[in-house]
This record gives C-alpha cells, structure tokens and sequence, in this order.
C-alpha cells in the first residue's frame, strides 16, 4: 500500500486493492485533466471546444499538455545555459550534447539524406531526437508522466514529418515530379490510377506506422510495470512483494533503454520518410 501510494498516488492505490487493477492501470497510463502531487489533485483549466470549419476542437489544458510544455522548456534551457559561451571545444555537459548532436547529424541525417540535405534538416531531425527522448525519460520520473505514450502527440509529429517531406519534396523537385514519383516507372497507363491511390495510401500508412509504433512501445512498458506493482493487490500478500517490486524495478530500468531506442527510431524512419519525398529515386 505504501509502495503504491509513492509510486502513483494514494487514489490509485486505493483503486488497486479494492481489486480495480485495470481501471487502476488505466488511470495512470492515459491523459487526464488533473495533475497528481504526491495525494494532491490539481485541476487544471478546460475550456469550451471551438469550431473550425464544423469540427470541434478542444483546447483545454491537460496532463500530457503540461508534460510537452515542461520538456520544451528543459531543451531551451539545457541547450541555452550550456552554450551561452559558445566556447571553442565544448565542457562537462556541453561536450555529451554536442557528441550526440554530430551523431544525429552525421549518423543520421547525412548518412540517410547526403551532405547538403543531411546539414539543411539537421536542426528538425536532432529535433525530433532530444524531444522524444525527453517526453520518453519523463514517465520515469516520479510525478511526471510520458507525452509520448499519447497517440495524438505522436500524431502531431508524424505529420510535421509528413508535411516537411511533402514540401520539400514539391519545393526541390517540382509538384508534377513530386507526383509523378508515386507511381512506379513501367506501369500501363491504365494501372496509372489504380498505383496512385495505393503507392498514396502506402505513404500514409507509412506515417501511420510511425504514429503507432512510438506510442504503443511507451505505453506498453507502463502498462507492464503498473501489472507487475498490482500483484501486490492482487494476492493482497506482502510475501509476493520482492518479486513484484524486483521485476518493476527490472522493467524500469529497461524503460531507459526503450527510451532511447525508439527516440532514435522515431527519427532515423522520419529521416527516411522526408528522404524518400526529397529524393524520390533513390
């Protein structure tokens, strides 16, 4: 009970041992309107959904809401105080960021788009890659949550890889040969159609893939973890507590090397995605 009360919050707990465990899963792992505080509930403000174009949108601030926000500010200053001195041969912690900066330019970006493109979308892909990281580290962290185990905030990046390939594809190569790139050389004129539509949904499906692949690798692992530290409520025993807590504490240390694998996964496939729009033959 004490366990469960530090970790999630004494609701949750309570939710838990009444024999609720899917709702208590359930509880801890989607977005909400209220952030928790060691017990305490903080509402945060909803307003009224307006209508653009006949489709409700909703701009109320929730949980993951403030989770993005406090990942953007940690980046703005992690990187601004490191390098305010912009020195010559970076220190300490400046040095790690920089190495992991040439490696995502390097690695990544040229390696998948060539030396000009590589350097021209080097600042959206290290992007991508210390923001997923970040979203992904924070459901680690006591009190905080993982953005990035919302479907609409992946969503939201998978379409500014879809629009920034589909630009540039159009800026750099011309709209009718952007166009024409979809549908396979050799192909009868009357296929033509037919190959748009489904070389289309393909380049959807693509995009989709990248939304679902990232939410459901982070949600997963809280979904395991939260199952391992409710057997204690389950069996209501404390004597399957070392097992319970042994394999939590297993599956939270796995967390950081997920966290880190699909942080780079997400980007090198939307490196690949936007190269595959800019550089439609190769």
């Amino acid at each position: 009970m004490v366990l469960l009360s530090l970790l999630t919050g004494v609701e949750g707990a309570d939710e838990a041992q009444e024999g609720n465990v899917g709702e208590f899963i359930i509880h801890h792992v989607q977005n909400s309107n209220e952030l928790n505080l060691f017990g305490y509930h903080l509402h945060l403000p909803q307003f009224d959904p307006i209508s653009v174009l006949g489709v409700p949108i909703n701009l109320s601030i929730t949980n993951h809401t403030v989770m993005l926000w406090i990942a953007s500010i940690f980046l703005i200053l992690l990187f601004g105080l490191s390098f305010r001195k912009r020195p010559l041969i970076p220190r300490g912690f400046a040095a790690i960021l920089e190495m992991l900066i040439i490696f995502v330019r390097d690695e990544i970006a040229i390696s998948n788009l060539g030396e000009k493109n590589g350097k021209r979308f080097t600042p959206l892909i290290a992007s991508f890659f210390f923001f997923v990281l970040t979203c992904n580290l924070m459901g680690l962290i006591p009190l905080f949550t993982t953005p990035t185990g919302n479907i609409n905030v992946t969503a939201a990046m998978a379409l500014v890889t879809l629009v920034t390939g589909q630009f540039f594809g159009i800026k750099d190569n011309g709209l009718w040969h952007h166009i024409k790139a979809l549908i396979p050389s050799g192909v009868p004129v009357w296929l033509i159609p037919l190959m748009f539509v489904i070389e289309l949904m393909g380049l959807l499906a693509k995009h989709f893939a990248l939304i679902v692949r990232l939410f459901a690798n982070m949600i997963a692992g809280h979904v395991v973890l939260f199952s391992f530290l409710s057997l204690i409520m389950i069996f209501k025993t404390l004597f399957v507590a070392p097992l319970s807590v042994g394999f939590a504490v297993f599956v939270d240390l796995l967390e950081i090397l997920v966290a880190f694998i699909q942080a780079y996964v997400f980007t090198i496939l939307s490196t690949l995605f936007i190269g595959m729009s800019v550089h439609p033959e190769h």
